[in-house]
């Protein structure tokens, strides 16, 4: 099989238009026994077995510099390795909650 990998930046997309929000919006709307799976093959045990999580998806990283108070780094630091990856889980999440609560 001879795949081409096309990869995409998000600063690299045209923005989404009025128009574009207003069919997802419409999409999103659609309630599930509108949705046919019928050509979908269900995901079995073995499937799973070799799934990677994270495979296709890789926010694009920003280096940045920032100042923290010293006990919240001390704190992300304190299970070791990876605090900069709870970091950014923790800013994730209030971001998610954040535009929830303001949609």
């Amino acid at each position: 099989m001879n795949e081409k990998i096309v990869s995409m930046k998000l600063k690299d997309l045209p923005p989404l238009t009025k128009a574009d929000h207003e069919r997802l919006a419409l999409l999103a709307a659609r309630p599930d026994s509108e949705i046919d799976p019928s050509d979908m093959p269900e995901l079995t045990e073995e499937d799973w077995k070799s799934a990677v999580r994270g495979k296709h998806y890789r926010p694009v990283k920003a280096q940045i510099t920032a100042h923290l108070d010293k006990d919240v780094l001390a704190w992300l630091k304190a299970d070791g390795r990876g605090y900069q990856t709870r970091m950014n889980a923790i800013l994730r999440r209030e971001m998610i909650q954040a535009r929830s609560t303001n949609s």
